[in-house]
This record gives C-alpha cells, sequence and structure tokens, in this order.
C-alpha cells in the first residue's frame, strides 16, 4: 500500500485573524533550524522498500521557505522512501510569496501542484480577513504560476465572510473561474475560538444560518457551472484534478506527518506531533502522542466516505447496511442524500448539513 507524506510548515509572515492553525512568525534562522529537524524525521521513519505516491507541504505558509529548503527535503523523501516518479507533490502557497523566479525553482525542485490560498477577489474582504495580498496580487500570482509551468493550480476560497452578499461570493467565483486553474477548495468561514475573529464585533457581522446555508449552495451550483465538480464537502475540481493526497484523508489510507501540529494515520495507529516548534527543534525525532489505537473502524470509515461526493459503499459495511437502508427514507425524501441501494451519498444540501446527516445515519 502506498503513503502519504504531509509536511507541516509553521511558519507565517503575519497570521490571519480567523486561522486556528498551528503558527509561528519566520526567521531565516528559524527556518533552517526546522528544515534541519524535519530531514532527520525524514531519516528517522525511512522505509525504501515504501512507495511515496503523494507529498503534501502545508502550513502556516511552506512558500516562505526557501525552494532549497524544499528541495532538500523532496530529495530526503527520495533517498529515504520510494519515490513515485508520478508523485503528486502540492505546495501551499500565499500569493505574496510568489514571483516568476521563486516559481520557476520550486518547479524545478518537483513541486507539480500548487494550492494558493487566495480566500476572496475582493480587496475589501481580504482587508477584513487580514489577508496581505489584493485581488490583483492573487490573480497574478496564479497567471505566473501557469507561466511557468504548472498545469494543476488550486484556489481556496472562503464563503460567508462578514456582510458577505450573494452578489459579493458570485464576483469573486466568476473571476477565480476565469483563471488557469484545475481545483477549487471552498470553505464556509468558522469563528474559531480564540481566534481575533472570536469576538462579537465579529460575530454580528457573519450572515446568519439561512443566509450561509444560501450562499454555500449558491456557491457549488456555480462552481459546477464552471466545470468545477463537487468531490468533497468543501472541494470542488475539473475532471482529473481531485486532490489525490486530500482524498487519502478522507478514505483511510496511510499518511505519515512531520513537523509541529502535524497529524498521521501510520501503521495502524493515528497520532500528533506537539504543537511546538521549539521542542520539535530541538528533539532528535518529533515527540507525538497517539490519538487512537485502532483508526478507521466502522464509524469512522462511514463518516469520511460520506464527506465525498463518491459516498459509501454498502458492501464495505456489510453489517450495517440495514441499518442504513432503515435509517434512509427520511434523509432521501428531504433531498439530504441519494441511494442506488448498494451506494449512500449526500447531496448539496446534504453537505451543508453534513455533521447532522452523518451523525444520524451512522452513530
Amino acid at each position: 500500500m502506498s503513503l502519504g507524506m504531509y509536511i507541516h510548515v509553521p511558519f507565517c509572515g503575519r497570521k490571519c485573524a480567523y486561522c486556528d492553525f498551528y503558527s509561528v512568525n519566520w526567521s531565516k534562522a528559524a527556518a533552517e533550524g526546522y528544515t534541519a529537524a524535519v530531514l532527520r524525521n525524514i531519516r528517522h521513519y525511512s522505509d525504501t522498500e515504501q512507495l511515496v505516491d503523494t507529498v503534501y507541504f502545508g502550513g502556516g505558509t511552506p512558500s516562505l521557505l526557501a525552494a532549497s529548503q524544499i528541495g532538500s527535503m523532496i530529495d530526503e523523501i527520495g533517498e529515504c522512501f520510494r519515490l513515485d516518479e508520478k508523485a503528486e507533490i502540492t505546495l501551499e502557497a500565499n500569493p505574496c510569496t510568489l514571483n516568476a523566479e521563486k516559481l520557476s525553482e520550486l518547479r524545478n525542485i518537483g513541486v507539480n501542484r500548487l494550492s494558493i490560498g487566495v480566500q476572496s477577489m475582493i480587496d475589501d474582504e481580504l482587508k477584513t480577513l487580514g489577508r496581505v495580498h489584493t485581488a490583483q496580487r492573487a490573480e497574478q500570482a496564479v497567471l505566473d504560476a501557469a507561466a511557468a509551468g504548472f498545469e494543476n493550480i488550486s484556489c481556496d476560497l472562503m464563503a460567508a465572510l462578514p456582510e458577505q452578499k450573494p452578489e459579493a461570493l458570485r464576483y469573486s467565483i466568476e473571476r477565480l473561474a476565469a483563471l488557469p486553474i484545475q481545483h477549487i477548495s471552498a470553505y464556509i468561514l468558522k469563528t474559531e475560538n480564540g481566534t481575533p475573529f472570536d469576538c462579537e464585533e465579529i460575530r454580528s457581522r457573519l450572515p446568519d444560518e439561512d443566509a450561509s446555508a444560501e450562499l454555500y449552495l449558491q456557491m457549488v451550483e456555480l462552481l459546477e457551472k464552471h466545470g468545477f465538480m463537487q468531490y468533497e464537502v468543501s472541494n470542488f475540481a475539473k475532471n482529473g484534478f481531485e486532490s489525490r493526497h486530500n482524498c487519502r484523508y478522507w478514505k483511510c489510507m496511510d499518511y505519515l506527518g512531520i513537523g509541529p501540529a502535524a497529524h498521521s494515520c501510520y501503521k495502524g495507529k493515528r497520532f500528533a506531533v506537539e504543537r511546538d516548534i521549539a521542542d520539535f527543534v530541538s528533539s532528535p525525532v518529533q515527540n507525538v502522542t497517539v490519538t487512537d489505537e485502532a483508526p478507521c473502524g466502522y464509524e469512522e470509515f462511514a463518516m469520511l466516505r460520506l464527506r465525498l461526493k463518491e459516498g459509501l459503499l454498502l458492501s464495505h459495511v456489510e453489517e450495517h447496511r440495514e441499518e442504513i437502508l432503515r435509517k434512509l427514507p427520511p434523509l432521501v425524501k428531504d433531498g439530504y442524500a441519494v441511494t442506488d441501494g448498494e451506494r449512500v451519498w449526500l447531496t448539496a444540501k446534504g453537505f451543508l448539513m453534513s455533521n447532522s446527516v452523518i451523525e444520524y445515519l451512522v452513530f
């Protein structure tokens, strides 16, 4: 069975007001110490018989690292594992960190997929979110990436922003869809505990539940109209450009995470690395906490599969088939789910209520 590698790069130039992912300020010295720690951890987990067919640099802002540092990690994976010559190698990037020269360097070291944090194509919305780029800068980053030879480009988009109206979301989607991109990750904004957005001033400006639902359904309809077909709750792709790495998470396939706050599902266990870059850099091997001794049981497997548009094949959960089919009729009647008797999948309306729908069906 193949393996995916996830490298968590915990650096940001400035933390966005809505984000609760683990990150710290970038510095040259911190990046050098971090890179050395990643390399020795790759060597620690070395298995030259193990095929690696996806690599994902997430963050944080991985594009703050020098291309040579990213390249050294890719090379080390190639030395310590059997890196598929057709591996999908993704780098998350902030538009402000990309230019023609850096994009060419990234392409040359083996990165073949970019995930660019656009979030909106309206400058006022970007300012509200605390993003440092403009819509024009984001657009130029995508055009420069395509010119550098990237043929697999994803952009992030956020919906249900403070005081956002349907026409504003439509504008962002139309402008993004006109760019040479193949994938869009589209999220409804959530106020995460402990972030600057976790305050009444922001909450009072957010669309209410009904308005957020309308924005989500509008987003799905418009993206599919432009050829970005929904394949997961928050992910849309042109044919053949679904994120192979992220699909690992939803299909209970193995992935190994390296870096502070990275998670893994590897060799029959789930484990997480401490959210502490100083500890990660100073430790000979990253310190991990086992979070699940026996992952991917029925409930987790079914829950993750139902996040995908392809849904849950009932033959994979045969002992629960009758129970699921018994619960389905009201969900089908109300337009939340569909079944052909062998497979169950959620509609866009069902994805909108996915937590409640999945909990009812599975738990």
